[in-house]
């Protein structure tokens, strides 16, 4: 495919706001080559070879998915060992991705979800806010969010929820068995990386126990919530405690081990 081609494709899902990495060559056989990988996608372009081809698809989709760019190495076939390297000229290609902001979507249109909702934007979330009262679930209410559903939690699983990976975030901050219930199933059944639901330990048991009366029972599939919700910093009003979660979700996210309310004993407020 001519490099117009692959520069028309990129910028059709660019508009469209779809994942896509765009792998060139910058040093070595090929300097200009280019390869455009998206998850959806067989890869368009060439960089020389069919099996470079191959090995740079497979790491530009691993710094899509991080949505991470960067610099990769390899042989004119895709070598990347030291061993396989040697005498061979070395491909310098540059990844440059273009990620979808990640998503974090609030169940409940409570006190605290306006506060959280704006503290997820400040780190570059696409928030929506989901509840089932259309007078609670308003634009006015929630201005920050980018969008606003009224809805219970299955359709809306059950629509989008494959959209949903491991850079994004689910928070549950209703207490409504009707509706906190069908979100946890829902959130389970996605690739989330981050399911937290508010909640004291009191209330987080007794909502075990209606998640096992539905099936929900899994020690994997609860290891996944974060209950009680957000770090251990001792957070009382709704922004100390929108900034306890996200500090947890990025916590997650990185591997830290940090005091999670989940994990302590006692109450969750001093």
């Amino acid at each position: 495919m001519a490099a117009s081609s692959v520069f028309e494709l990129l910028s059709e899902r660019l508009r469209a706001e779809l994942p896509v990495a765009l792998v060139t060559v910058v040093d070595g056989p090929g300097v200009g080559n280019k390869l455009l990988v998206a998850p959806d996608l067989e890869p368009v372009g060439s960089l020389g070879s069919a099996e470079l081809n191959r090995i740079a698809a497979r790491d530009a989709l691993g710094e899509l998915e991080a949505g991470r760019s960067g610099v990769r190495h390899y042989g004119p076939d895709g070598e990347t060992t030291p061993e396989d390297l040697v005498g061979t000229p070395i491909v310098a290609t540059f990844i440059e991705s273009w990620a979808p902001p990640p998503q974090m979507w609030i169940f409940g249109a409570v006190d605290f979800t306006a506060a959280l909702a704006k503290v997820a934007k400040v780190l570059g979330y696409r928030v929506t806010v989901c509840d089932a009262r259309e007078i609670f679930a308003t634009r006015r209410r929630f201005p920050m969010a980018d969008e606003v559903v009224v809805s219970w939690p299955g359709p809306v699983f059950a629509q989008h929820g494959h959209t949903l990976g491991p850079r994004d975030a689910v928070c549950i901050l209703t207490h409504d068995p009707k509706f906190d219930v069908p979100a946890v199933q829902g959130a389970l059944g996605t690739a989330a990386g981050y399911i937290g639901v508010m909640g004291s330990r009191t209330t987080h048991a007794k909502r075990l126990q209606r998640l096992a009366e539905v099936g929900v029972n899994q020690p994997e599939q609860l290891e996944r919530l974060m209950s009680p919700i957000g770090l251990d910093l001792g957070a009382r009003t709704p922004e100390e405690t929108a900034v306890s979660i996200c500090a947890e979700i990025i916590a997650r996210r990185t591997g830290r081990a940090t005091p999670s309310l989940r994990d302590a004993s006692g109450p969750i407020h001093g």
